[in-house]
């Protein structure tokens, strides 16, 4: 599947960012995401990506518990849950 690691949006590291969440769309896979909102404040969220646009993606948040519009450029770290963890929370 895909490998375990953060990305952690940077110089030339928003293509990552793209590609991590088009395949969490593929495999339906949770996702951990440290997100920058517009307000400044920074927020953990465990989400699983529904669609991914070319500024915008659509998600359930898990933290919110219901469906979220998140801005691509205001994702700070991205991470996929494996089944172990899924588990284990």
């Amino acid at each position: 599947m895909w490998e375990r690691s953060f990305c952690i949006l940077g110089t030339n590291t928003g293509t990552s960012v793209l590609k991590m969440l088009v395949e969490s769309v593929s495999y339906g896979g949770l996702l951990d995401m440290m997100y920058l909102a517009k307000d400044g404040t920074i927020s953990q969220r465990r989400i699983k990506v529904l669609q991914v646009g070319e500024v915008s993606f659509r998600a359930y948040c898990y933290h919110r518990g219901t469906k979220r519009t998140f801005t691509i450029d205001n994702i700070l770290a991205l991470v996929p849950v494996i089944e172990k963890e899924r588990d284990a929370i």
